[in-house]
C-alpha cells in the first residue's frame, strides 16, 4: 500500500498510548499483520515463527514517551535492515539473533506484571514466551481491551476505502453483463477475481457465487454447482485495494423470477434501507442490526435472517466495530462498516444486499454515506 506521511503513524501510537491509558493498560504490544501496518507503515510476515514487535507505551494523551516519536521495536537481527527501510518515521530497534531468547528481549521494554493489550494475530508461542519471561503479567486482546483502536477512519483512509469500493461497484457492473446460466459457480468467481485486480485490487480476499440453494448458505465456497435458469444467485465479493477493503454483495436472478423471490428481494432492500437509516447520531451498533431485523421479522423472515447485520472494514475486511445485538458501542464519526441483511431459505434460495458505509462524515454529518453505489434493484442477468 502507499504509506501515509510519518506523522499520521505518531499520531495514530499517540491515540493507541492515550486509549490504554484510559483503560488502565500499561501499553499496546503489536504483531505483524494489520495493525503492525497501521502504527509503523511496515509489513512483516505473519507466517515467520521468528518474533517481531511493536511495543507502544500507555501515557496520558498528550503526552509524548518514547515509543511515540520514536517507535520501539523488537525484530530478528536478519531483518532489522527491512524494518529501518520499510517504517515510516524513525525506529528504536532492539535485535535479536537466532539463538538468543527473543522473549526476553521483548521482555525488557515491558514492566513486570503489568497489564498490556496485544494484536488478535500475535501468536500463542509469543503470548506464552512473554508469560513465561514476565510472571504475572496480564494480556488482553486488542479488539477486546481497545475495540476502537482502528475502528475510527480518518478523511484519507475513508477516501481509499471509497476508491475500494467504486472498484467493487465497476466490477459488478462488468459481472452482470456475462453470461451466468450454464456456466459453474467458480467460473463466475474466477472472473470476479480478475475483474477485482483489474481494478486495482492488490489482494482478492473472496468470491462467493452462491447458486439455487446454495444461496441458503451465507459462506457458501463456489464449486462445480452449474448455474441454471431460473437460479437466484447471491454474489459477495472483495479484498484490499492500495491496502484498504471493499466488501460488497448483490443477488441477481438468471431469467425471470418467481413473485416469491422478488418479494424476498423487497424485503431484504429494505431491510438494508431500514439499517443505514439507522446511523443517526446517538444510535449504537445493536440498532443498526434492530433496525434491518425488524423488517425481515415483520415480514414473516425473521427465523431466515441467521447473522450479525454487518463489521467493520478498513486494513482488514472484517473487524470491529460488529452490527450485533447486545453491542451497544455508540455509532462515531468516520466508523467504516457494511450494512448486510439477508434471508436464507434451506434448500429454495438466499439473498443478501450489502454495501459499505461511512458514519457522520462530511458529506453525510448526520447519517451514513454509501461507498457502494451500484444498483440494489433485483438484476436480470441470462
Amino acid at each position: 500500500m502507499t504509506p501515509f506521511a510519518a506523522h499520521v503513524y505518531a499520531d495514530r501510537r499517540r491515540r493507541a498510548a492515550a486509549l490504554a491509558d484510559e483503560a488502565g493498560l500499561d501499553g499496546v504490544v503489536v504483531t505483524p499483520g494489520p495493525d503492525l501496518t497501521y502504527f509503523l507503515g511496515y509489513s512483516s510476515s505473519t507466517t515467520s515463527e521468528r518474533l517481531t514487535l511493536l511495543f507502544i507505551p500507555a501515557s496520558p494523551a498528550g503526552a509524548e514517551p518514547d515509543g511515540i516519536a520514536q517507535a520501539l521495536a523488537v525484530v530478528p537481527r536478519l531483518e532489522e535492515h527491512d524494518l529501518l527501510r520499510g517504517a515510516v518515521g524513525p525506529v528504536q530497534a532492539v535485535a535479536w539473533s537466532d539463538g538468543d531468547d527473543e522473549h526476553a528481549a521483548a521482555a525488557g521494554l515491558l514492566r513486570p506484571r503489568g497489564r498490556y493489550a496485544i494484536s488478535d494475530a500475535a501468536w500463542a508461542l509469543h503470548v506464552l514466551g512473554l508469560q513465561r519471561a514476565l510472571p504475572g503479567t496480564g494480556w488482553l486482546p486488542v479488539t477486546r481491551a481497545l475495540p476502537m483502536l482502528r475502528a475510527v477512519k480518518s478523511p484519507e483512509e475513508v477516501e481509499r476505502l471509497a476508491a475500494a469500493g467504486a472498484g467493487a461497484d465497476a466490477v459488478f457492473d462488468e459481472i452482470v453483463q456475462r453470461r451466468f446460466a450454464g456456466r459453474r459457480e467458480r467460473d463466475v468467481a474466477d472472473d470476479l477475481a480478475a475483474l477485482l485486480r483489474d481494478q486495482g485490487h492488490e489482494q482478492v480476499d473472496f468470491t462467493l457465487v452462491c447458486a439455487g440453494a446454495n444461496g441458503a448458505d451465507p459462506h457458501h465456497d463456489a464449486g462445480d454447482t452449474v448455474i441454471r435458469e431460473g437460479d437466484m444467485v447471491v454474489l459477495d465479493f472483495g479484498g484490499l485495494a492500495d491496502g484498504y477493503g471493499s466488501d460488497t454483495t448483490r443477488t441477481v436472478h438468471v431469467g425471470e423470477p418467481e413473485p416469491d423471490e422478488r418479494e424476498v428481494h423487497d424485503v431484504v432492500r429494505a431491510a438494508q434501507a431500514a439499517g443505514i437509516a439507522a446511523v443517526r447520531p446517538g444510535a449504537t451498533c445493536q440498532d443498526v442490526d434492530r433496525a434491518a431485523r425488524r423488517v425481515i421479522t415483520d415480514a414473516g423472515f425473521g427465523e431466515h435472517f441467521i447473522h450479525r447485520t454487518g463489521h467493520g472494514i478498513g486494513l482488514t475486511t472484517h473487524e470491529p466495530p460488529y452490527l450485533v445485538e447486545g453491542e451497544a458501542t455508540p455509532l462515531r464519526a468516520g466508523m467504516c462498516f457494511s450494512v448486510e441483511p439477508g434471508v436464507y431459505l434451506p434448500g429454495r434460495f438466499g439473498v443478501r444486499i450489502e454495501d459499505i458505509v461511512v458514519a457522520f462524515d462530511a458529506a453525510s454529518p448526520q447519517g451514513a454515506r454509501r461507498l457502494n453505489t451500484s444498483p440494489r434493484g433485483l438484476r436480470l442477468v441470462e
